[in-house]
C-alpha cells in the first residue's frame, strides 16, 4: 500500500485543525462487509484543557464515542484505513479531500471544493432554539443525546439537529393539515426510537394534540429499551411493537411515517398507509434496487443507463416518480423535496403524501402516466402496484 498519501491526507487533517478550517472526518466503504463497524466520523472538540477528535463508532444498534488528542488520532486513523475502511473524508472550509483504497491497496487522493461552509459548533451554547427542547427531557437523556445536567453532548449534536430538522418539516406539514385534537401515528421501522420519542414530544408539548403513536421495530432488543424509557418519560399513549412493515396489525391510522424503509419496504409502508386510509403519509426512501434491476430502455436513454452509476440515479428518480404518482392516483395531493442537507444523510429525499379525496378506484389517467414511464425505462412492474393492485 503507498502510505504516502495516508500520511498526506493526515497531515491535511492537522493542518485544517490549526488553521481553524476543520469540519469533519469519515471513513467509510468496508473493507469486510461483515464486519459490524458501519463507519467512523470524528469532528472537534473542546476540553477544559485542549482540542481533542470527538470519534463516533458507529455499529448495527449503538453508537460508542471516544476522545483522542490530535496526536493519538493520527495512528487511529492509519489503523482504521488499514483493516477497516476503503475510503476517509475530510471536510474543512477551504478544501474537501478524499482518499480511496482500492482492492490492490493502491491509495489515491483528490480534492474538490469545499461542500461545508459553515463552522460547526464546539460548544453547547452555541446550539441553536429547537424545537425539541433538552431541558428535563427524559427520553433525550436515556438515548444519550443529553447527558446528565440536560446538555447536548457534543458527540450527538449531528443527531439532534437531524431530529429537530424532521421535527421542523413534519411541523409545517401538521400545521397544513386538518387534524383532530387527539391523533394516532404510526412510525414504520423506528429503529432506536429518536424520531418516535420526538413526534410524540412534538405533538403533546407543541401542538397541544394527545398522540397514540405506535413504533414498530424488528428488533425486540430496540423495542424493549424503547419501552422502557416510554414509561420512565411518562409517555403513556407511546408503545414500541415488534414486527415488520408487511405484517403489523394496523388500526385507524392518522400519520404514517417511515424514514429510510430499505428497497421495497418503502413500498410496504406507502401500501398500508394508503390501505389504512392515512390522511397523511410521509416516506424517506432507502435503496432503490427492486426497480433497478428492471431498467432496459431501448431507445437514445440506453446511453445514459450504460454507466451505474447514472442507472442508479435514474432508477431511484423512477422509483420516487412512480411512487408519488401510485399516491395521487389514490387521492393524495403528493410532494417530494430534499428535506435534510447529504451532510447528514444522502438519502435526502422526502415524499409526503396528504389525503384529499377518497378514491376506491384510482385515477386511470395517472395510471395511464405510470404505463408511460414504464414503457420508456423498459420497466415491466413497480413492486407498489404489485401490493395495491
Amino acid at each position: 500500500m503507498n502510505g504516502d498519501n495516508i500520511k498526506t491526507f493526515i497531515s491535511f487533517l492537522n493542518e485544517s485543525v490549526e488553521n481553524n478550517s476543520f469540519v469533519k472526518l469519515a471513513l467509510m466503504n468496508k473493507r469486510v462487509k461483515t464486519n459490524e463497524l458501519n463507519t467512523v466520523t470524528a469532528k472537534l472538540i473542546k476540553t477544559k484543557d485542549e482540542f481533542k477528535l470527538s470519534f463516533v463508532y458507529r455499529y448495527p444498534t449503538k453508537d460508542i464515542t471516544k476522545n483522542y488528542t490530535l496526536f493519538e488520532s493520527k495512528n487511529i486513523i492509519e489503523q482504521l484505513l488499514l483493516n477497516y475502511f476503503f475510503q476517509a473524508d475530510i471536510y474543512t472550509l477551504t478544501t474537501d479531500w478524499f482518499l480511496s483504497i482500492n482492492k490492490n491497496n493502491i491509495v489515491s487522493l483528490r480534492k474538490k471544493p469545499p461542500s461545508i461552509v459553515e463552522k460547526p459548533a464546539l460548544s453547547h451554547d452555541e446550539i441553536k432554539n429547537r424545537l425539541i427542547k433538552t431541558e428535563n427531557n427524559i427520553y433525550l437523556k436515556e438515548l444519550g443525546i443529553t447527558s446528565a445536567d440536560w446538555q447536548v453532548k457534543t458527540s450527538m449534536q449531528d443527531k439532534y439537529r437531524q431530529i429537530n430538522k424532521y421535527i421542523e418539516i413534519i411541523d409545517g406539514i401538521l400545521r397544513n393539515a386538518n387534524l383532530d385534537k387527539s391523533i394516532n401515528v404510526v412510525d414504520m421501522g423506528a429503529g432506536k426510537g429518536y424520531l418516535t420519542f420526538a413526534i410524540y414530544d412534538y405533538l403533546l408539548n407543541t401542538l397541544k394534540i394527545a398522540p397514540n403513536i405506535l413504533g414498530i421495530e424488528l428488533r425486540e432488543e430496540l423495542v424493549n429499551d424503547c419501552n422502557l424509557i416510554a414509561k420512565k418519560a411518562g409517555f403513556n399513549n407511546l408503545q414500541f411493537k415488534s414486527g415488520t412493515i408487511k405484517e403489523v396489525e394496523l388500526n385507524k391510522v392518522d400519520l404514517l411515517i417511515a424514514l429510510h424503509a430499505c428497497d421495497t419496504a418503502t413500498d410496504d409502508a406507502i401500501y398500508r398507509g394508503i390501505k389504512s386510509n392515512a390522511k397523511i403519509i410521509i416516506c424517506a426512501p432507502c435503496c432503490h434496487k427492486q426497480l433497478r434491476k428492471q431498467m432496459n430502455p431501448t431507445d437514445e436513454l440506453k446511453l445514459i443507463s450504460q454507466y451505474g452509476i447514472l442507472k442508479e440515479r435514474q432508477a431511484e428518480i423512477i422509483t420516487d416518480a412512480i411512487r408519488a404518482l401510485i399516491l395521487e392516483a389514490y387521492g393524495y395531493k403528493t410532494k417530494v423535496f430534499e428535506f435534510i442537507s447529504t451532510e447528514h444523510t444522502p438519502k435526502n429525499v422526502l415524499i409526503v403524501g396528504i389525503k384529499q379525496s377518497e378514491k376506491k378506484i384510482p385515477d386511470q389517467e395517472i395510471l395511464k402516466q405510470i404505463e408511460i414511464i414504464k414503457k420508456i425505462h423498459g420497466v415491466e412492474f413497480h413492486y407498489l402496484e404489485k401490493l395495491i393492485s
